[in-house]
């Protein structure tokens, strides 16, 4: 069976009863994926950042790169289930969460699916994200995006650059 890479991104600034503060919560995911069958590569240190939109509470971002046999449609229905067992509810787009995970970059490059959950890897934000590179690039430097030649380094560096 083919094994392949992904690189997550995980998200949180709602506390969770049983875990605790928005870090402990991206710590209780690492190891709830862990369990469920995803090798763990390599995990980026937990940051805190601002908002985007209109939640008031600060984010704590990290990114991990797992190793598991699944296709990038069965991790998303399996970190959507993930999401939904901490707590996730549907609600407004850039709101206050318990827990996201993302799908940001896949070994096999791009991928694209609209059935369920859409699903677009690489991610189609992250390259406008500092809180989704900066994480990213403690563990996937030299990942390129896509079909681009950017490298997931170079995509921060241009990203800094422009934010001044």
């Amino acid at each position: 069976m083919a094994s392949h890479l992904y690189a997550i991104g995980l998200g949180s600034n709602r506390r969770h009863g049983r875990f605790g503060s928005p870090a402990a919560v991206l710590r209780g995911a690492v190891a709830e994926l862990a369990a469920a069958g995803l090798a763990i590569e390599a995990h980026s240190a937990i940051i805190a950042t601002a908002p985007l939109g209109p939640s008031a509470r600060r984010f704590a971002n990290a990114a991990i790169v797992v190793r598991t046999a699944l296709d990038p449609s069965a991790l998303l229905d399996l970190l959507k289930r993930i999401e939904v067992g901490f707590g996730r509810r549907r609600g407004r787009r850039w709101g206050s969460r318990v827990l996201d995970l993302d799908i940001l970059l896949w070994s096999g490059g791009c991928w694209h699916r609209t059935r369920g959950p859409a699903l677009h890897v690489p991610h189609r934000e992250m390259e406008r994200r500092d809180f989704v590179l900066r994480p990213l690039e403690q563990v996937a430097p030299s990942w390129r995006i896509g079909r681009s030649a950017r490298s997931v380094r170079h995509a921060r560096h241009r990203l800094r650059r422009r934010s001044g």
